[in-house]
This record gives structure tokens, C-alpha cells and sequence, in this order.
């Protein structure tokens, strides 16, 4: 990877699909209305930049390092934010789409995600201790051996976890989203 910094610049309208977003570090950046559908954003590194109604769908992430970011209004489909750099990685999500995306074993410690779609995410291994999932949906999300202690889901729908598989040790849940934490017993729970 080259040397290049780049910092405090605003990316607006870009499409880095057909043009590759050059490899540099990234600082303080914004990325408006940019397209990096099926990019290859691998071995850049994304230091308290902001992602604006952008596409990052498909994007190769191996390596990449997002540290500090924020996404909003963001389709992030079927990204494997596993192969990312782990080291200060640290996001926040609000009003995306994250369907079919992966975070398996990453430490995601009080992640943010609120009005997000996680539609069929796998959380497998994770540790979002104290993490908030606040106004999403998580049909089909896996939670399989992931650390949930501290986590709040009281305003959470559509989640299925397994308390038997996962920690889930003073994490919080609504009344009306009990059924999530019941599914494999196939019981009926009325008002």
C-alpha cells in the first residue's frame, strides 16, 4: 500500500466502481452519495470518517481498517466485515441496510446500530457486550456463542437468541420481545 494521507476531504457523488478509490489513510473524511458497490476497499484505512448514503454492497474488506466510523443511510450488503483490520476497529450504524453481512468472532463492544436492517446477519461468536440495537430488525440474525451481556434490545423486533448459547448475562429486552428469547421451545405467549 502506498503512503498516501488524505484527510478532511468530502467525497460527493463518486462512483468507485468504475474508479478505484485510491489506497491511502483516510482521516476525518466524509463520502456522500458514493458508490463502492463490489469496490475493492482492501488495506485502506478509515480514521473518524463519515459514510453518507452510501453503497458499499459487496466491497472487499480484507484488511481495511474502520476506526471511529460513522455510517448513515448506508446499503451494506453482504459484507464480511470479519476479514476487516480488528485492531481499533469501531463503528456506528444508523437508518443502513446490513443484510447477508457478517461480523463473525469480531470484538464489537457498545456498537451502536439503530433504525438498521439485519436481515439474516451472523453475529456467530461476536462480543457485543453493551452494544444497542435500537429500532432494528434482526429476522434471521445468527447469535451463536455470542457474548450479549449488557446489551440493550428493548427496542429490537424480529431477533431470535438461543439464552442456553449464548451470554446474555443483564442484557436488556422488552416485555413485547420476550418471544425472541423463547423461539426454540415453539410455545405460545399471549397478552
Amino acid at each position: 500500500m502506498s503512503d498516501n494521507y488524505i484527510a478532511e476531504q468530502t467525497f460527493n457523488k463518486e462512483d468507485f466502481n468504475s474508479k478505484a478509490l485510491p489506497k491511502a489513510e483516510y482521516e476525518n473524511c466524509k463520502f456522500t452519495n458514493c458508490n463502492f458497490s463490489n469496490s475493492d476497499l482492501s488495506g485502506i484505512k478509515f480514521l473518524n470518517c463519515e459514510f453518507i448514503s452510501c453503497n458499499l454492497s459487496l466491497a472487499n474488506l480484507t484488511k481495511t481498517s474502520f476506526n471511529d466510523i460513522i455510517f448513515g443511510d448506508c446499503k451494506m450488503l453482504g459484507l464480511r466485515f470479519e476479514n476487516c483490520n480488528d485492531f481499533g476497529l469501531a463503528f456506528s450504524f444508523d437508518n443502513c441496510k446490513l443484510d447477508h453481512s457478517s461480523f463473525y468472532k469480531l470484538k464489537l463492544k457498545k456498537t451502536n446500530f439503530k433504525n438498521t436492517q439485519l436481515h439474516e446477519v451472523d453475529f456467530s461468536e461476536c462480543d457485543l457486550a453493551n452494544a444497542i440495537f435500537d429500532n432494528c430488525d434482526l429476522l434471521s440474525a445468527t447469535f451463536d456463542r455470542t457474548i450479549l451481556e449488557k446489551a440493550d434490545f428493548r427496542r429490537a423486533y424480529n431477533f431470535s437468541i438461543d439464552p442456553d448459547n449464548n451470554r446474555i448475562k443483564k442484557a436488556k429486552f422488552s416485555k413485547s420481545s420476550l418471544a425472541g428469547l423463547l423461539h426454540k421451545y415453539d410455545i405460545q405467549i399471549s397478552e
